[in-house]
């Protein structure tokens, strides 16, 4: 099929690609300019997860309501589904390039729009606008990249833009933490995501159409000369007639017939085809990956971590070792091949996941004790239903987190915080008291021996699923389909990784109340 790279035979792909600095810049000049619409989709993955732990206290309607903190995150994934499908007949009625320009405008409005918000409807509409600018990203700038590419180094160049999602979700954690003694703190961490769009704005608007739908479209003379700037001068004329006889090959096979539904499932190749690209992006979230990167410092603090800045802080492991794994990506997929890395990353996955689920049910299971005595130091901020309880004896860290009329927290023993500690109110009067005595406070999970055995699970989770499950179904979605049917196709699939990316993000902080951290 045309444009598959063919996986395992140039096991040099890695260093050639390395090697285009010096030799041919004006590929790498393409390829990460494309990319920075991978970036902007990491970003937002990532900052969103810091800047909600700094939401919920600017907004107690947020800090109160699981589904409000879930509906802010999940929103711009809804907007995300949106703009793949758009994007997907977009690419294909416009170019890529002008589905990427169109995605910078509408990430750069959501930008200033969450940055102003005044309240939480504004911020959600300001999420909206940015998944639609997100999800349009998320299947040009491979596909762009893809169709830019010389191709015995594309599976690596689509690999950059893997790196560059990755890297923009570990420069979002940056950010969060240089902004978290910031006044307006989240503001500042939504806002600067306006920048690298209009960057790439400004640099694709320097760069040409993607050569292969230039030949789609009729415009050979301009393919060429871009194709001529891509591939050496000895290979360049036998990649040209290459690409003219596969799209006048496509032209005689389609005729006049229209694409649709019908004709892509009627379509072996096509359906095949879909059945592989859409079900790696399903199960590329239904693996859990955004739950790490939505809310990876809330996961961090049900562990038994208490401070935000220590949540985020530790969460910039997990983004830094994902960007890792995404280089790590680069040098194995041409080299090792897409199912095997896809294996071997699933299994890991499975046995990182298997651990958290086991570091989870110890941590609520053996929470430390609630103390009368301790309880009774704060005599006015007691937790009404920990005062009222018949068997207050029984009550446990936990249980004090789960009462919710009103909301109560745990502050921790001052000498050793797996001693028993008090239940009081839960609100910012009482957090300073628990504070200023050198305490911790915990309201969204309590303290636990086993929370550094969380990260490691954490940890292990990201090296495996980033160099298989992240990038992989990226790349295959980019290779499979005949030209005639990329754009559409991958629309479908990019919108089948963002339906069920919207079902995880908007289940799992309902999920972690509704049956428990471990299960969930």
């Amino acid at each position: 099929m045309e444009g598959v790279v063919q996986t395992g035979t140039d096991a040099s792909a890695f260093k050639e690609c390395f090697s285009l600095t010096w030799k041919n810049p004006y590929v790498l000049r393409l390829a990460f300019s494309a990319g920075i619409g991978g970036l902007l989709f990491g970003y937002d993955t990532g900052v969103i997860s810091g800047a909600l732990l700094y939401i919920r206290d600017d907004f107690k309607s947020v800090d109160r309501q699981t589904v409000l903190q879930e509906s802010i995150v999940s929103m711009a994934v809804a907007g995300a589904i949106i703009g793949a499908a758009v994007g997907g007949w977009m690419n294909d009625r416009f170019g890529r390039r002008m589905a990427i320009l169109i995605a910078d405008f509408l990430f750069f409005i959501g930008a200033v729009v969450m940055a102003s918000a005044p309240n939480p409807a504004l911020l959600i509409v300001g999420r909206v606008f940015v998944g639609l600018g997100v999800g349009m990203a998320s299947m040009t700038s491979p596909l762009y990249i893809s169709e830019a590419s010389p191709a015995k180094i594309r599976g690596a160049l689509v690999s950059t833009n893997g790196f560059l999602i990755t890297g923009g979700q570990f420069l979002s954690y940056l950010i969060n933490l240089a902004f978290t003694n910031a006044p307006g703190t989240w503001r500042w961490m939504l806002g600067i995501a306006g920048l690298p769009a209009l960057l790439q704005f400004i640099l694709m608007l320097l760069l040409p159409e993607s050569p292969r739908w230039l030949f789609r479209k009729g415009r050979e003379e301009e393919a060429k000369v871009i194709l001529r700037k891509i591939y050496p001068a000895d290979d360049v004329e036998k990649e040209i007639q290459d690409l003219k006889e596969s799209v006048e090959a496509e032209i005689r096979e389609e005729g006049s017939a229209k694409i649709n539904m019908m004709k892509l499932l009627k379509t072996k190749t096509v359906r095949r085809g879909l059945i592989a690209g859409v079900g790696l992006q399903v199960f590329q979230q239904f693996v859990g990956i955004n739950t790490v990167m939505y809310y990876s410092p809330t996961i961090v603090q049900l562990a038994g971590f208490a401070s935000n800045k220590t949540a985020l802080l530790l969460s910039l492991v997990t983004a830094g070792l994902n960007a890792l794994g995404s280089i790590v990506s680069i040098y194995f997929i041409d080299r090792t091949g897409r199912k095997k890395l896809l294996l071997i990353s699933l299994f890991g996955v499975a046995i990182s996941l298997g651990l958290l689920a086991g570091v989870f049910h110890e941590t609520t299971s053996h929470s430390p004790m609630v103390s009368r005595i301790q309880t009774s130091h704060f005599s006015n901020y007691t937790c009404p239903d920990y005062s009222s309880a018949t068997n207050p004896g029984a009550w446990d860290c936990m249980k004090c987190l789960k009462a919710s009329s009103p909301d109560c927290g745990f502050c921790a023993s001052p000498t050793d915080k797996l001693l028993p500690g008090a239940c009081l109110l839960s609100n910012d009067t009482v957090k300073d008291l628990c504070h200023d005595e050198s305490r911790l406070w915990y309201t969204r999970g309590c303290p636990s021996k086993y929370g550094w055995l969380a990260l490691v699970g954490l940890a292990l989770y990201i090296i495996f699923f980033s160099p298989g499950m992240g990038t992989a179904p990226w790349i295959v979605n980019s290779e499979i389909y005949p030209l005639r049917f990329r754009g559409v196709c991958g629309g479908i699939a990019a919108t089948a990784n963002w339906i069920s990316n919207l079902i995880v993000a908007q289940s799992f902080l309902s999920l972690t109340e509704a049956i428990g951290t471990s299960w969930t």
